[in-house]
C-alpha cells in the first residue's frame, strides 16, 4: 500500500482489518508481516526507535568538545505517519483541516494575515459562532419583567466586557508602536554572524514601541521620563528585543535596586499622587542617596525627557552587549537608534500645556506621520571595541550609568530602520506585545553587567502575569517569523497542538526530532571567569560624577538653562528642605555653576557643603566635552515634514494666504487654518474652511505660526483674547512665526517686540508684504527647518 500523498500527508488502509494490537505493550520479539496501518505503525516505529541504538552525541557534552556543540542525532522515518500522533489525522473537515499534514511546519509562525478579522457584511454572531437575533434588548419575562438567567448572550457580552482589561505594566505601561522593517548597509560577518547583518540590503520586519516609563496606562505623553525605545527583530534566526530608552544611561549600577528605584518614582502610596511625575519627595529623597544615578537625573533634567516627536528622539541599547562571529570571536557592541528627522524637543512649560490640550500628543503624531506617508526613519548605529580597549578607559563598560564618550569609539552606521504601518488593533499588538531583554539570536551575546542580568530574568517574568502564563509566544504579535519547534507543552492558553507523542529530546521514536542545531545554534560567548562569589561593586564603578560633568561640559547654554529650570521645578515641589539641600550638595560634585544656579532658584542663602564622594582619587577623564551629547548636534535632513504650522483666519484677511498654505503643502508640512469657531472665513479672494478652533487646538499643539494680513481680519484677530494669547505662546516658545502684511498689528498688540531684548534681529519673527509670498515661503520654510529660535528666550519670559 502506498502511503505517500502529493502533500506530505498520506493515505490509511481500512481501519477495520484483523489483528488489531494493544495499546498496553507489545511483543518482545515482532513476528510476521503486519496486517494493517495501526500494526504497520507499531513495526515503522520499532524500526525507527532500533535505528538510533544509542546517543552518539552524548559523549561530545564534556570537556572541550562541549565548546562546539554537535547537530543533534537524527533518523528519517520510513513514512510520516510514524511520527504522526494519529493515523487518523488524514480525515479532512471544515475544522480540522485538509487532512494533509503540513510536516516540517508550524503554521502559528505565518504572517499575522492567519489572525486578522473583517466583519465587512457579516452578520453579528456570538463567540460561539451563533448569529444573533436581537443586540438590542436583554432576555425578560414579559416586556417589563426581570431579565432571565437563560440569557446567554447577555452573559456572554456582559463576561468579556468584565475581562477585556489585562494587568498593565509596572514601568513603561504608556506606549504607542509601529511595524516596519530594518535594512542592513554592508556586511558585518567581521563582527557578527547574526543573520539579520549578513548582508547588504537585507530586510527584516521589525516592530517597535515607544513609551514612558513611570505613568499609568492612560497617563499623558509630554510628562518629563525617559523614553522607551523597544525594537523586536522578526529575524530569520528567530526574535531579538533590542530593549532600550531614548537616553543612553540609567539611574542604577545593579538590577537589585530597581524595585527600589520604581517604587520611589511612582506615585507615593499613601494617596497616590503625583502621577506620571518625579517631582516628589521620595524620588528626590532616594537619588540623592545614591549618587551613581547623578549621570541620569543630568540627562532626565535636560531636554532629552521633553521629546517634540517620537520621530525626533533617539534611541540606545544602554547595557554592554557583545557581537560575535562565526569563529567565535566577540567585541563589546553599544547600540545607538539616531532619527533621520534630527533630535527636537519640547519646551516645558509647553510641555505641561500640551498634557491637558492632548494628552495623546505623542501617539497621534506618530499614528498621523504613517498614514500621511511620511514614514520615520532611524538609522542603527554601533560602537564596536575590544575588552582590550575596554579595560584602558577611565570608566568601566558594564556601569550602565556610563556612556562611551564617541570621541573614543565612533558610532559606526550599520542600517536603517523605517516604521511604515500603523496597527490594525491597539490591544492586539501594541498592548499585547511582550519585550524581553533576554530575547537574542546567534551572533549576539550579553556582557557581564549587572543590570543587564536582572533585565534578562525580569521582562519574561512580568510576561508570566501580564500575558497569561508561559505561552505568550505564541500571541501573533510576539511569534517569530522563524519556525519554532521545541518540546514545550500545555500551559495557560496554549495554541499549538503538536503533532506525534513525543515532547523530549533525545528521543528515537520521533527520529530524533525536533534536533539540537549544534555549532549552527546559539552558542554563548566563553568568556572566562575568575574571583570569588562576592556581593559588591568594583572600583570604578565608584566614580559618580565624572561623565555627570562631562555631559553638563557637552551642553549648550540653552541647554544649560532649561537643565537648571527643570531642577527648579521638580525640587521646588519637594517638601523637604532636607532632601532640596542634600540634591543640590549633589550637583556640586557635578559643576559649581549648576549647584549655584539650582540653590538661587531653591531660594538657599548658602551653599551646602558638597557630598562626600565614594572614589577618594580623582578620575582623568579622556574626553570632557562630546559635542555629540548635545541635541543640537542632530538637526535632521533640513526638511519640515508633518510639522504642525497655524494660519490664524478671520473675516478680512488677504486672500493671498491661500498661496503659502498651498507653499507649506508642498513641503509635506500641515498647515491648518484656525478660526474663532468651525465654518467658513471671508477673505479678500474669496471663502475658506476654518479646519480646527482656537479653543480646540492651542498654540501649544502647532510647531509654527502665520499672522495673515488684512486689515480687517487683524483687527478681529485682535479683538480675541484667545488669538492674542496663541501669538504670545508661540513666541514665548521661541517657535517661528511669519508675518503678513497689516498682520504687524497684532504681533504688536500682543506685546512683543520685533528685535531681540539683547539687540539684534530675531530670526523667527519674520514679516514680509502680502505680496512677497515666495520669498515669505523659502524664509519661513529655513526657519521652521530650524526649530526653535533660542536667541529670544529669557527666564522668565517677557511675554
Amino acid at each position: 500500500m502506498d502511503h505517500q500523498s502529493n502533500a506530505g500527508g498520506f493515505v490509511m488502509g481500512t481501519a477495520n482489518e484483523k489483528d488489531n494490537k494493544s495499546t498496553v505493550g507489545g511483543p518482545a520479539n515482532p513476528t510476521g508481516s503486519p496486517a494493517n496501518d495501526f500494526t504497520r505503525k507499531l513495526s515503522a516505529t520499532d524500526e525507527l526507535a532500533a535505528a538510533i541504538p544509542y546517543n552518539a552525541n552524548k559523549a561530545g557534552e564534556h570537556g572541550e568538545a562541549s565548546t562546539f556543540p554537535e547537530e543533534g542525532q537524527t533518523v528519517a522515518p520510513s513514512d510520516p505517519f510514524v511520527t504522526g500522533s494519529t493515523l487518523t489525522e488524514t480525515v479532512a473537515s471544515p475544522k480540522v483541516g485538509s487532512g494533509e499534514p503540513r510536516l516540517r511546519f508550524n503554521a502559528g509562525n505565518e504572517p499575522l494575515d492567519r489572525v486578522r478579522a473583517d466583519s465587512s457584511n457579516q452578520t453579528l454572531t456570538t463567540n460561539q459562532g451563533v448569529p444573533v437575533g436581537d443586540n438590542q434588548n436583554s432576555l425578560k419575562a414579559g416586556y417589563r419583567g426581570p431579565a432571565l438567567l437563560e440569557d446567554f448572550i447577555l452573559r456572554e457580552k456582559i463576561t468579556h466586557f468584565d475581562h477585556e482589561r489585562i494587568p498593565e505594566r509596572v514601568v513603561h505601561a504608556r506606549g504607542s508602536a509601529a511595524h516596519g522593517y530594518f535594512e542592513c548597509y554592508e556586511s558585518l560577518a567581521q563582527y557578527t554572524c547574526a543573520s539579520l547583518f549578513a548582508e547588504a540590503g537585507k530586510r527584516t520586519p521589525v516592530f517597535v514601541r515607544f513609551s514612558t516609563v513611570i505613568g499609568e496606562r492612560g497617563s499623558a505623553d509630554t510628562v518629563r521620563d525617559a523614553r522607551g525605545f523597544a525594537t523586536k527583530f522578526y529575524t530569520d534566526e528567530g526574535n531579538w528585543d533590542l530593549v532600550g530608552n531614548n537616553i543612553p544611561v540609567f539611574f542604577i549600577q545593579d538590577a537589585i535596586k530597581f524595585p527600589d528605584l520604581v517604587h520611589a518614582a511612582k506615585p507615593e502610596p499613601h494617596f497616590a499622587v503625583p502621577q506620571a511625575s518625579t517631582a516628589h519627595d521620595t524620588f528626590w529623597d532616594f537619588v540623592s542617596l545614591m549618587p551613581e544615578s547623578t549621570h541620569m537625573l543630568m540627562w532626565l533634567m535636560s531636554d532629552r525627557a521633553i521629546p517634540r516627536s517620537f520621530r525626533t528622539m533617539q534611541g540606545f541599547g544602554v547595557n554592554t552587549f557583545r557581537l560575535v562571529t562565526a569563529a567565535g570571536e566577540s567585541r563589546f557592541v553599544k547600540f545607538h537608534w539616531q532619527p533621520l528627522a534630527g533630535t527636537y524637543s519640547l519646551d516645558w512649560d509647553e510641555a505641561v500645556k500640551i498634557s491637558g490640550a492632548d494628552p495623546d500628543f505623542h501617539r497621534r503624531d506618530l499614528w498621523e506621520a504613517i498614514e500621511c506617508g511620511a514614514y520615520p526613519e532611524y538609522e542603527l548605529g554601533m560602537q564596536i571595541f575590544t575588552e582590550e580597549q575596554a579595560e584602558q578607559f577611565s570608566f568601566d563598560v558594564l556601569d550602565a550609568t556610563k556612556i562611551v564618550p564617541e570621541e573614543l569609539v565612533p558610532v559606526k552606521a550599520v542600517g536603517r530602520m523605517i516604521l511604515n504601518r500603523n496597527p490594525d488593533n491597539f490591544f492586539a499588538e501594541t498592548e499585547q506585545v511582550a519585550f524581553c531583554a533576554a530575547h537574542i539570536v546567534p551572533g549576539l551575546d550579553f556582557s557581564n553587567d549587572p543590570l543587564l542580568a536582572g533585565r534578562i530574568h525580569s521582562y519574561v517574568d512580568t510576561q508570566l502575569t501580564r500575558l497569561g502564563g508561559p505561552n505568550f509566544h505564541e500571541i501573533p504579535i510576539n511569534s517569530p517569523v522563524a519556525q519554532v519547534h521545541n518540546n514545550q507543552r500545555d500551559g495557560m492558553h496554549r495554541q499549538t497542538i503538536n503533532r506525534g507523542r513525543v515532547s523530549y529530546e533525545p528521543n528515537s521514536l520521533a527520529g530524533g526530532c525536533p534536533f539540537q542545531a549544534g555549532a549552527a545554534g546559539f552558542r554563548s560567548f566563553p568568556e572566562p571567569m575568575k574571583g570569588d562569589k562576592v556581593r559588591g561593586k568594583p572600583e570604578r564603578f565608584a566614580d559618580h560624577y565624572t561623565q555627570a560633568t562631562l555631559f553638563w561640559n557637552s551642553q549648550s547654554a540653552v541647554e544649560k538653562v532649561h537643565i537648571i529650570r527643570a531642577f527648579r521645578f521638580e525640587l521646588t515641589r519637594v517638601q523637604s528642605p532636607a532632601i532640596r539641600q542634600r540634591m543640590v550638595a549633589m550637583l556640586e560634585n557635578v559643576a559649581s555653576d549648576l549647584a549655584e544656579s539650582v540653590a538661587r532658584g531653591l531660594g538657599m542663602d548658602t551653599l551646602p557643603p558638597p557630598l562626600p564622594k565614594a572614589l577618594k582619587k580623582d578620575v582623568t577623564p579622556e574626553v570632557s566635552s562630546s559635542p555629540a551629547l548635545s541635541l543640537f548636534a542632530r538637526p535632521g535632513d533640513g526638511g519640515i515634514r508633518m510639522r504642525r504650522i497655524a494660519i490664524l483666519v478671520a473675516d478680512g484677511i488677504d486672500g493671498r494666504i491661500t498661496t503659502l498654505h498651498a507653499g507649506l503643502l508642498g513641503e509635506q508640512a500641515v498647515p491648518r487654518f484656525v478660526g474663532a469657531r468651525l465654518g467658513s472665513v471671508q477673505t479678500t479672494e474669496g471663502k475658506i474652511q476654518v479646519d480646527v478652533t482656537l479653543e480646540a487646538m492651542p498654540s501649544v499643539l502647532f510647531d509654527a505660526l502665520v499672522v495673515p494680513g488684512g486689515s480687517e481680519g487683524v483687527e478681529a484677530l485682535a479683538r480675541l483674547g484667545q488669538a492674542l494669547e496663541f501669538v504670545k505662546e508661540q513666541y514665548r516658545h521661541c517657535k517661528p512665526i511669519l508675518v503678513l502684511g497689516y498682520g504687524r498689528k497684532l504681533i504688536e498688540a500682543s506685546g512683543i517686540r520685533w528685535t531681540l531684548r539683547a539687540g539684534g534681529q530675531d530670526s523667527g519673527l519674520l514679516h514680509f508684504e502680502d505680496e512677497d509670498i515666495g520669498n515669505a515661503l523659502d524664509r519661513f520654510i529655513e526657519a521652521i527647518a530650524a526649530h526653535r529660535h533660542f536667541e529670544r528666550e529669557t527666564d522668565p519670559p517677557p511675554v
